[in-house]
C-alpha cells in the first residue's frame, strides 16, 4: 500500500527533473554567459570575442561577458573553461594556438579534443611581417640577407610560446634557412609595443592589428603570410612571393565549450555564430580589417580541429620548436 505512493512520487520527481533540464536547455540562455579569452586584452582574440559577444547578446537577449585570462601560452584561461560546468554558460575563445599546443605542450592539464567540444569557427586573417624602422631591410630579400649574414643577431617578438605569431616565426626560420631569436611575451600587446619601440627587431602580427601601425610609419611592413595578397594591402607581396616559396601562416579564431555541454546548446550557439558571420555588415567590416568569416557545422568544425592539430604537429616537429 505504501509502495505505490512512493513510486508515484519518484516518477513525478524524475519527470520534474527532466522537465527542468529540458527547460534549462530550451530556454538557454536565461542568465549571463561568460566568454573566457586566454590571451591578453587588445589582441585579435579579445577584439573579436567582444564583437561576437555583443552580437550574441543582441540576438539572445542575455549578457555575454568577455573575461580575459592570459598566461602560460593560453593554458591558464583554457584550463579554467575545461573545469567549468558544462552548461553553456562558460565558453572559450580559442585560436590555432590551441591546436599547436596539442603537440608543442603535451603535458597540459587538458586535452583539446577530449575536454572540449567545438561550437563554431569565427574568422581567420593573414599575418604581417614587420620590422622596426631602424632595421636596415627595406624588403624581405634584404631581411633574409641580413639574417644570413649575422645568424642569431635578429630577434622576433611573439605573444607567447605556441601562438600563431611564434609558429609563423618558427616556420619562417625553417623554410627560409635563417637563424633568428624568439622573444616570447605574455601577450601580443607587450610584444607589439616593444617592436614599435625598437626593443625587438621584428614580428609576425595579425594584419588586422598591424596594418594601421604600418600606415602610421611605426613599423615597416615587408610581407603578408597568406598564399595570396591581402585585400587591405594589395601592393604588399606575400612571404611566398618575396623569397620563401610555399610559405603560409594565418591566425584563426573559434568558440568552444566544456565537454558534456548539451548538444542542443552547442547547436543553438553554432547557428547563432554562423548567422552573425554571414551578415553583410559583418563581412564588410571584417574585410576592411583583413579578416575573413568562417562558417562550419559542429561536425565540420570538429574535423577542422583534428586536421589543424595534425598540421601543426608536423610543423612543430620539423621546426624543432620547444616550449619556453
Amino acid at each position: 500500500m505504501i509502495i505505490r505512493p512512493v513510486l508515484r512520487l519518484l516518477v513525478a520527481a524524475v519527470a520534474a527533473a527532466g522537465a527542468t533540464a529540458g527547460l534549462a536547455q530550451g530556454d538557454f540562455p536565461n542568465r549571463p554567459v561568460k566568454i573566457i579569452v586566454p590571451f591578453a586584452a587588445g589582441g585579435p582574440a579579445d577584439n573579436y570575442a567582444r564583437f561576437i559577444a555583443q552580437r550574441l547578446q543582441a540576438e539572445l537577449k542575455q549578457p555575454f561577458v568577455v573575461d580575459d585570462r592570459p598566461g602560460a601560452g593560453s593554458i591558464i584561461g583554457t584550463d579554467a573553461v575545461a573545469k567549468a560546468p558544462p552548461d553553456g554558460y562558460t565558453l572559450l575563445m580559442m585560436s590555432n594556438t590551441h591546436t599547436v599546443n596539442e603537440s608543442l605542450v603535451p603535458n597540459k592539464p587538458f586535452n583539446l579534443l577530449n575536454d572540449f567540444v567545438g561550437i563554431a569557427p569565427v574568422n581567420y586573417s593573414d599575418l604581417m611581417l614587420v620590422v622596426h624602422p631602424s632595421v636596415p631591410a627595406k624588403n624581405l630579400a634584404e631581411l633574409l640577407a641580413l639574417a644570413k649574414a649575422s645568424p642569431g643577431k635578429l630577434n622576433y617578438a611573439s605573444s607567447g610560446t605556441g601562438t600563431p605569431y611564434h609558429m609563423a616565426g618558427e616556420l619562417f626560420k625553417h623554410m627560409a634557412g635563417v637563424k633568428i631569436t624568439h622573444i616570447p611575451y605574455k601577450g601580443s600587446s607587450g610584444a607589439r609595443t616593444d617592436v614599435v619601440g625598437g626593443q625587438v627587431d621584428m614580428m609576425f602580427d595579425a594584419v588586422t592589428t598591424m596594418a594601421p601601425m604600418a600606415r602610421e610609419g611605426k613599423v615597416r611592413e615587408l610581407a603578408t603570410t597568406g598564399l595570396a595578397r591581402n585585400a587591405i594591402t594589395p601592393d604588399l607581396p606575400t612571404v611566398a612571393e618575396a623569397g620563401v616559396p610555399k610559405y603560409e601562416a594565418t591566425i584563426w579564431l573559434g568558440l568552444m565549450a566544456p565537454k558534456g555541454t548539451p548538444p542542443e546548446i552547442v547547436s543553438r550557439l553554432n547557428a547563432q555564430v554562423r548567422r552573425i558571420v554571414a551578415q553583410p555588415d559583418v563581412k564588410a567590416a571584417w574585410a576592411a580589417q583583413g579578416a575573413v568569416p568562417m562558417s562550419m557545422t559542429v561536425p565540420e568544425f570538429q574535423q577542422y580541429l583534428k586536421d589543424d592539430i595534425a598540421k601543426w604537429a608536423d610543423i612543430v616537429k620539423v621546426s624543432g620548436a620547444k616550449p619556453e
